[in-house]
């Protein structure tokens, strides 16, 4: 049997970044030869990363990146099991650098993302290296990309929350806080007008209903019901909010002043949308502990 050092050890963690248990028995595998070692856990990863495929994974990071002119800007959205292993520094760069890849290649959908090349392999391949190393299921679920001749906003709240702006006119800086805005203010669309009708006509009903038993009169129930929707459309379109940093003016008043429009945007949260498991954290433990 092949006597395996703690020096040989102690490279093969720095080279890969797994633990020192995992690296002596691919060590012990391979016959003491650390390139057939990494071989030999870059293998093992990949089939651990299938395992983990099917386990949900609703946390996560946003990465962020743009260009210095301020015409091109990106976001991705990588989730993993735990916020935990969201705040791991391997996790952060993973999604940093696809950030920059989304930037820089412009790639036409997540199949060709997860294709590109990445660490000496591809993005696909090093995202299953860090499930084996990191231990969780880890997804790139999604990115947005805006290029323009006009400037791109982006901003990232923490990093969960990141935002892309368009406009025509202005600088980068007002991009940037119509960003921050829409952050904090969840706009669904820029104008009213761009409104889906079938949501208009729902809140319309919902208004109408609402306002029958006020015993008023048909003709004042109408009145009132139009003032409630001009109020609605005014909430969930980006124009007519009032803008955070001043809310005495509209973002739309806001633009104006500034001689810009604002052309659309992006919004993603960490998660969104993906149905999360509920566990009992004291049953888990309790079933860990059982089967130890």
């Amino acid at each position: 049997m092949t006597t395996i050092s703690a020096s040989l050890v102690k490279d093969l963690r720095e080279r890969t970044g797994s633990g020192m248990m995992e690296c002596k028995k691919a060590l012990v595998e391979t016959q003491g030869d650390i390139e057939a070692a990494i071989e030999y856990m870059r293998k093992n990863g990949m089939a651990k990363a299938d395992k983990k495929a099917g386990r949900v994974a609703a946390e996560g990071q946003i990465g962020m990146a743009a260009s210095a002119d301020g015409h091109i800007a990106a976001l991705v959205e990588v989730n993993s099991e735990t916020d935990f292993v969201a705040k791991n520094p391997d996790f952060a760069g993973f999604v940093q650098a696809l950030a920059n890849l989304v930037l820089s290649a412009n790639p036409a959908d997540l199949e060709a993302l997860l294709a590109l090349p990445l660490n000496g392999s591809t993005v696909e391949e090093t995202r299953k290296a860090l499930v084996a190393k990191l231990g969780e299921n880890l997804q790139v679920r999604r990115f947005e990309r805006f290029e323009t001749t006009g400037v791109v906003g982006a901003y990232r709240h923490g990093e969960r929350i990141g935002v892309l702006v368009e406009l025509h006119g202005g600088a980068v800086e007002l991009a940037r806080d119509i960003a921050m805005h829409v952050a904090a203010s969840r706009p669904v669309c820029v104008n009213e007008s761009d409104v889906d009708a079938a949501l208009v006509a729902k809140e319309r009903e919902i208004f109408i209903a609402q306002a029958a038993d006020s015993g008023k009169p048909a003709d004042i129930i109408e009145k009132m019901v139009d003032g409630r929707i001009r109020k609605f459309l005014a909430e969930v379109a980006l124009t007519g909010q009032p803008f955070v940093k001043d809310p005495d003016v509209t973002v739309g008043k806001m633009l104006k002043n500034k001689n810009a429009n604002c052309l659309k945007f992006v919004r993603i949260e960490v998660g969104e949308g993906i149905e999360k498991e509920t566990t009992d954290f004291a049953a888990e433990v309790m079933a860990q502990v059982k089967g130890a």
